[in-house]
C-alpha cells in the first residue's frame, strides 16, 4: 500500500528492479539503484541528526543527485524544499531562513555566491556539495557528497503518516516575498495517481522533465513517472530545439511545458522519430494560445494534447481531454480525477452558467497551507462553500484567486486574476519583488511593475518608475543592471518606462489598474 511518496520507488524496486527509473544524459539508473541511492542519502541525514519534518533544501540544476536528495529526504522522514536553480542570492536570502533550512544541498559555484545569505540561516547545520569538498567560509559544516554519504551508519527513518508534510514549494504571492506551500505525502501521492490516470501513463512511458523541479508541474514529472514505473529523463535545455532533439534521442513519450516554450517549439521542425514517439504533450502555467495549439496539432498529428490548469496550493485542478481540444481550445477543461472544482461568486454562492466567479478546489490535493504564515493561510484556505449536509463543515478548500466561468456543458474557461500577480513564462511573479529592486537603486521616487499582454510570454513585465532626471536612458540602464544582478531572468522587466509621476487612486496608492489600461497595448504588434 502506497502511503509515503518514496514508496512508489520502493514498490518498483521490488517488482521491476531493473527497469530504468531515471536517465540523465547517458547515465541510466534502475529502480533498484535509485532505491539504494535514496536510502544512503536518508541514512546520512539521520546520522547527522536531522529530525522529523526538518527542512532539507536542494539548490541544484536537474541531475541525479538532485533526485536522490529530494526523495532521500522524504525517506528519512524530513521535508524537502526544491529551490529553483535560476533564483539569485536575493531570493534565497528570504527563502532559506524562512523555511528554517537545516541542510542545504548545492554545488561549489552556487555556494560561493551564498556566503552572505548563509549567515542569516541560523538553523543551517550542514551544506552538502555534489561536486566535492570546499573551503568556503561558513558557520555551517561543508561536506562533499561522497564524504557525506560515506559518514552514514544504519538508521531507521522517522515514522511518518500520509498527512505529514513531505515538501515545501515556494510560489510568489501578490505582495512581498514568495510563500512556502506545504505539501503532504497524501497530496503528492493523490496528485501523481490522478495525473497518471487521465494521461494513461504506464511503465513504458519515457517522460522528459524540462520544467523546474521547484515548480509543481515539474515535480509532477517525477512523481507521476515513479507512480507507474516509467522513466523520467532529466534535462535543463539551453535552446528550444534541444528539447526536440531530446525527444527524438531518448524516445520520449510524454512532454510537459509552459506556453512560452510551446510558442517557440511550434514553429520548429519536428523530425519523424520525435513525432512518432511522442504520445502526449501537456500545457500548464498559463493559457495556451489557440494558434499555438493548432500549430502543434499540425506538427504532431498523432500526439494527444492535454490543456491543463493548476495552482501550487492544490497541485493540479483541471484538464481538457484531447478529444475536446478541437471544439474548445480555449478551455481549461473539467476537474481532474479525485478533485471537486467549484465556481463561487462574491456572496459565497455557486455561480450560474457563464457567470464569472472564483475557482475553488476541494479534495485530497489541497495542500496543508503556507509555511510559517497562518494569516495568509487563513486568507486562501477556507471552509468549503457548500451545505453542511453534503460535506463536513471543517473541510477546507483552497480559493485560487483566479476568475473563471463554467459554460452550460460544465467546461471551465480562465478569465483572469483577482489580485495583481503577473503570470509570465509560466511563473507567477509578485510586482513587489520587482519594485523593491528598483527602489534599492535610490534613483526613483516610486515604482510599479505590471503585467502586460504578450504573445509569447503570456504577460511581460513592464516597470513604470517615477523620477525627475535628464538622462532617462542612463536611469533605465542602471535599473536594468540592478534587476539583472538581483532577479532571475523571468522577473527582469521587458521594458522600463519613466514618468514624472505615477497615477494614484482615491486611497493615495499607485493606481495599477490605470497603468494596466494605459499600457495594455505596449507589446502588441501594430501590424497584427
Amino acid at each position: 500500500m502506497i502511503q509515503l511518496i518514496q514508496d512508489f520507488i520502493a514498490e518498483h524496486a521490488n517488482t521491476s528492479p531493473d527497469a530504468i527509473a531515471l536517465q540523465f544524459k547517458d547515465q541510466q539508473v534502475s529502480y533498484r539503484q535509485l532505491q539504494v541511492e535514496i536510502a544512503h542519502f536518508a541514512e546520512a541525514l539521520l546520522t547527522l541528526g536531522v529530525g522529523p519534518g526538518e527542512r532539507v533544501a536542494v539548490y541544484l540544476p536537474k541531475q541525479l543527485e538532485t533526485v536522490y536528495a529530494l526523495f532521500g529526504t522524504a525517506q528519512a522522514g524530513a521535508c524537502f524544499v526544491p529551490v529553483n536553480p535560476v533564483l539569485k542570492p536575493r531570493q534565497l536570502a528570504h527563502l532559506l531562513p524562512h523555511c528554517n533550512v537545516r541542510v542545504l544541498v548545492t554545488n561549489r559555484q552556487r555556494l560561493s555566491s551564498l556566503t552572505p545569505v548563509l549567515k542569516q540561516c541560523s538553523d543551517l547545520h550542514t551544506v552538502v556539495l555534489v561536486d566535492g569538498d570546499s573551503k568556503v567560509e561558513s558557520s555551517a559544516q561543508v561536506s562533499g557528497w561522497e564524504t557525506f554519504i560515506g559518514s552514514r551508519d544504519s538508521r531507521e527513518p522517522h515514522p511518518r503518516i500520509d498527512s505529514d508534510m513531505a515538501a515545501i514549494l515556494y510560489t510568489s504571492g501578490s505582495t512581498g516575498h514568495p510563500k512556502g506551500v506545504v505539501l503532504s505525502h497524501r497530496n503528492l501521492i493523490a496528485g501523481a495517481d490522478s495525473v497518471a490516470t487521465y494521461l494513461h501513463n504506464n511503465s513504458e512511458d519515457r517522460v522528459l522533465a524540462v520544467l523546474p523541479l521547484s515548480f509543481d508541474a515539474g515535480l509532477s514529472q517525477l512523481t507521476t513517472a515513479f507512480s507507474v514505473g516509467a522513466t523520467a529523463v532529466l534535462m535543463d535545455y539551453l535552446l528550444p530545439r534541444d528539447v526536440i532533439r531530446a525527444v527524438a534521442r531518448y524516445g520520449i513519450t510524454g512532454l510537459a511545458a509552459v506556453p512560452p516554450l510551446w510558442n517557440q517549439l511550434r514553429d520548429l521542425p519536428w523530425p519523424a522519430e520525435a513525432a512518432e514517439s511522442l504520445r502526449y504533450i501537456t500545457n500548464t502555467g498559463g493559457a495556451m494560445p489557440v494558434s499555438t495549439t493548432r500549430a502543434l496539432q499540425a506538427a504532431l498529428p498523432s500526439t494527444q494534447i492535454y490543456l491543463m490548469y493548476g495552482l501550487t496550493e492544490a497541485f493540479r485542478s483541471t484538464y481538457l481531454p484531447p478529444e475536446d481540444v478541437n471544439a474548445r481550445p480555449d478551455s481549461i477543461g473539467k476537474a481532474i480525477p479525485n478533485a471537486d472544482i467549484m465556481v463561487i461568486n462574491d456572496t459565497g454562492e455557486p455561480c450560474r452558467a457563464n457567470e464569472p466567479g472564483e475557482l475553488v478546489h476541494r479534495g485530497a490535493l489541497v495542500s496543508l497551507g503556507y509555511w510559517n504564515d497562518p494569516v495568509k493561510t487563513a486568507e486562501r484556505f477556507k471552509p468549503c462553500p457548500v451545505t453542511p449536509r453534503e460535506i463536513p463543515t471543517l473541510e477546507l478548500a483552497v480559493w485560487s484567486g483566479d476568475q473563471v466561468v463554467r459554460d452550460e456543458q460544465g467546461y471551465l474557461y480562465f478569465v483572469g486574476r483577482k489580485d495583481e500577480m503577473i503570470k509570465t513564462s509560466g511563473y507567477r511573479v509578485s510586482p513587489t519583488e520587482v519594485e523593491e529592486v528598483a527602489d534599492t537603486t535610490g534613483l526613483v521616487s516610486a515604482a510599479a511593475a505590471i503585467g502586460v499582454p504578450h504573445a509569447e510570454l503570456g504577460q511581460a513585465i513592464a516597470l513604470i518608475v517615477s523620477a525627475n532626471v535628464e538622462d532617462q536612458e542612463k536611469l533605465i540602464n542602471d535599473i536594468l543592471v540592478a534587476c539583472r544582478r538581483d532577479l532571475p531572468n523571468y522577473m527582469i522587466p521587458l521594458q522600463v518606462i519613466v514618468k514624472a509621476a505615477l497615477p494614484l487612486n482615491q486611497n493615495g496608492k499607485i493606481d495599477r489598474r490605470n497603468l494596466a489600461e494605459e499600457y495594455h497595448q505596449l507589446f502588441q504588434d501594430p501590424s497584427a
